[in-house]
């Protein structure tokens, strides 16, 4: 049975530009860089970056948020970049709030900022 999320994948059509982009934007190096599949480990888990469009159709039909332990500071980096805000941060209630981003080939990054003492799973 399912044991949870392990590996992101974002379809980008410039496999290059986009691993500039995201190293840049998140500050991180991918561990696995090939022309098939470029993969950066963060927390423990993949976001991967595929430049294969062939099997899937356009549209972002779902959001994946990213857990961050300072969503305000993250959007302010994030506007110094001038990365295109998809949701202003907001509170759903409970302790927690989210917002969104968009990457520059048309992927939908969700954080998720968790400040309630209820359990959550990390």
């Amino acid at each position: 049975m399912l044991k949870g999320i392990r590996t992101i994948v974002y379809h980008v059509e410039n496999l290059e530009e986009a691993k500039l982009w995201y190293s840049e934007i998140f500050g991180i190096k991918p561990y696995f860089d090939e022309s098939f599949y470029v993969g950066f480990n963060i927390g423990g888990y993949e976001l991967g970056l595929d430049p294969s469009f062939a099997e899937y159709s356009g549209g972002n039909n779902s959001i994946t948020y990213w857990k961050i332990e300072e969503i305000d500071q993250a959007f302010e980096h994030f506007k110094s970049k001038n990365v295109i805000i998809h949701q202003e941060i907001h509170s759903v209630g409970d302790g927690i709030r989210l917002g969104s981003i968009r990457d520059p080939f048309g992927n939908v990054i969700g954080l998720i900022e968790i400040t309630s003492s209820q359990s959550h799973a990390d």
